[in-house]
């Protein structure tokens, strides 16, 4: 009896592990590279060691071990797909103030200051590094990392081990996860890219009016400078609005 339970508990965890630990690869602020593997591994097999009897006694779904190695294959497989589809959607979210960075600095004429980045060990603009790092302090801080933790949790009442995937639907949601994802970066930057028209529009006819004025030599101090004001009295509204949008997102892969 013994050396039946243990190999079928072993594989119930190894199975809530595999959607837990793909997700958490993904999970903005748990993803980051300055977060040691180490401790992304423990996280993981913390949650594992949690969920797992909950999920077991509650009728989870979580499927019996097969009698088939092909079977096992699957059932991990899909466990993978989930957890990757999952921690996708909040990675595509994260884009968003990257992207909306990427677009205030162009318009305040620093598309080309460019920044390390160390979430991501990579070369960012200046404004969607900030932001991104004020979003993830931000995420921790307000407790949403609770709600990406409970996302997770309350998929197995929507994605259940061993049943098969609607991929048509989780590529459409995908698909439409990553034009919500520019539709948000457009609605952030959108005083600046209004401001940048208007000055653009400004330094145009300037440059027309009084040709032997350089109007770049002028128009650059001013637009980085003014740039630099708008970010500092809008960005609490910016990071609010995103916070915003990030809950309502997660609320509803939560409670499905």
């Amino acid at each position: 009896m013994l050396a039946q339970l243990i190999p079928a508990n072993l594989f119930a965890a190894f199975l809530v592990f595999s959607r837990i630990g793909t997700a958490m690869s993904f999970l903005p602020g748990f993803s980051d590279l300055y977060v040691p593997t180490r401790v992304r591994l423990v996280m993981a097999l913390a949650i594992t060691v949690l969920l797992t009897p909950v999920l077991s006694s509650t009728g989870g779904g979580l499927p019996a071990l097969p009698t088939q190695p092909m079977q096992v294959f699957l059932l991990v497989g899909g466990e993978i797909v989930v957890g990757l589809f999952l921690g996708l959607i909040s990675r595509i979210l994260m884009a968003a103030l990257e992207t909306a960075g990427m677009i205030i600095s162009l318009n305040m004429n620093l598309s080309n200051a460019l920044i390390f980045n160390p979430a991501q060990q990579t070369q960012e603009s200046l404004a969607g590094s900030l932001m991104a790092l004020i979003g993830v302090t931000l995420l921790f801080v307000t407790d949403l990392h609770h709600l990406m933790l409970s996302a997770l949790v309350d998929s197995y009442s929507l994605f259940r081990p061993g049943m098969a995937l609607p991929m048509a639907d989780m590529s459409r949601a995908i698909a439409m996860m990553v034009g919500r994802s520019f539709t948000i970066a457009i609605e952030l930057a959108a005083p600046f890219m209004i401001i940048g028209v208007a000055f653009y529009a400004v330094a145009g006819l300037l440059s027309r009016l009084m040709p032997q004025l350089q109007i770049f030599f002028v128009a650059l101090p001013l637009q980085i400078m003014g740039g630099f004001a708008m970010l500092t009295m809008t960005l609490s509204a910016i990071m609010l609005w995103y916070l915003k949008t990030f809950q309502d997102v997660f609320l509803s892969l939560a409670r499905p």
